[in-house]
């Protein structure tokens, strides 16, 4: 515990918040605000943080857009809420946009923040412009939880378990695990040293982003019945490459089903677009944007 505490305060130290913590509904919520004009939210995917997003693609939209980059619960600098389900996350997250005057943005969103912004659109169809999901699940799936998410993410086994990996993880596994992530791409050069993996090594970190994926499955076989109903401008993008989640599976019959959806394959892309198609994902911005009549 005393090793696990030292990385932590170390991590901390070394990645500060780079925007302003907010209390919404007396939660503590970590939010980086850049720029000026329509109002676009960035979500991040699992084990991240804000720091996925200011990395680049921050800096790129900030000269149009006022760009929102909010820390889901338990992650980044926003606090726990436990095994927050999409919905309450969405709607924790819908309600920091309009403490910032944002009351209808866009919403985009990355692997599961992807899922948290499709249950945005679903739950809050008033208070969203438009929609960009990038490679995101959004329709169920066969394959069990992984062994480390099981461990994680167990009643019991999760609070022995977590511990340990917050200790005695090095940094150089975290980045390894962080390269996979953009397989076939490799990630760009800094990017974990600006992500900062000591605070998904956090123990917090580690028990909310467990207990969120853990209920995945579940919640999106929940949302399920509502996808048809959501009429927000959107476009999906999902590169064939994907093997974290498949294009076939989700964003492909998504497109389907969703009664405004546009779907953009990238070629031989992975699961992080934002980052090995950022281009494509700005256009895909700029095109919600113009559909929504904002600009």
């Amino acid at each position: 515990m005393i090793k696990a505490r030292a990385n932590e305060a170390r991590a901390e130290k070394r990645y500060p918040p780079e925007g302003q913590i907010l209390r919404v509904d007396g939660h503590p919520v970590h939010v980086v605000v850049r720029g000026s004009g329509p109002d676009l939210v960035l979500i991040h995917g699992s084990s991240g943080s804000a720091r996925d997003f200011t990395f680049s693609l921050v800096g790129k939209l900030a000269d149009r857009y006022r760009v929102i980059a909010i820390d889901r619960p338990g992650l980044g600098y926003t606090a726990p809420m436990g095994g927050a389900s999409i919905q309450q996350q969405a709607t924790l997250l819908q309600k920091t946009a309009a403490q910032l005057g944002a009351e209808t943005p866009i919403v985009l969103g990355q692997s599961y923040g992807g899922s948290v912004a499709l249950a945005w659109a679903a739950h809050h169809p008033d208070n969203i412009a438009a929609l960009v999901a990038l490679s995101t699940p959004s329709l169920p799936w066969t394959s069990a939880l992984s062994l480390f998410y099981g461990l994680t993410s167990h009643p019991l086994l999760g609070p022995l378990v977590i511990p340990v990996l917050t200790a005695w993880v090095p940094t150089s596994k975290v980045n390894r695990e962080v390269e996979s992530v953009f397989a076939p791409q490799s990630a760009p050069e800094g990017y974990a040293a600006h992500f900062g993996p000591g605070l998904t090594l956090r123990r917090s970190a580690l028990r909310a982003n467990a207990l969120q994926r853990a209920g995945l499955l579940e919640e999106i076989k929940a949302l399920q019945p509502r996808l048809p109903q959501i009429t927000t401008p959107t476009e999906l993008l999902h590169g064939d490459a994907d093997t974290t989640v498949g294009l076939e599976i989700h964003s492909r019959p998504l497109s389907r089903i969703l009664p405004n959806a546009h779907l953009t394959v990238l070629e031989g892309i992975g699961h992080m677009p934002h980052h090995s198609a950022e281009t494509a994902v700005i256009d895909a911005i700029d095109r919600a944007s113009a559909r929504a009549k904002l600009n």
